[in-house]
């Protein structure tokens, strides 16, 4: 089973205030849970979205040729 998160681990993971995972929840831009009345991150839901938003490099060859 996945290990589920707080809002505020999922924070320090991101290295981020509490706010910004809370708009993603808002924002349904994230996977979360409700566990009663409270609302967990599945760890997994979060290695995806940082997943989803790593851009890889380019390099100079074939690329914009930047020194």
């Amino acid at each position: 089973m996945d290990r589920l998160l707080t809002v505020g681990q999922a924070a320090e993971l991101l290295g981020t205030s509490e706010r910004f995972p809370r708009r993603l929840i808002a924002e349904r831009r994230i996977r979360f849970v409700h566990v009663g009345r409270h609302v967990r991150i599945p760890e997994s839901a979060l290695q995806d979205f940082i997943a989803d938003g790593v851009v890889e490099a380019i390099g100079t060859r074939g690329g914009l040729g930047l020194r």
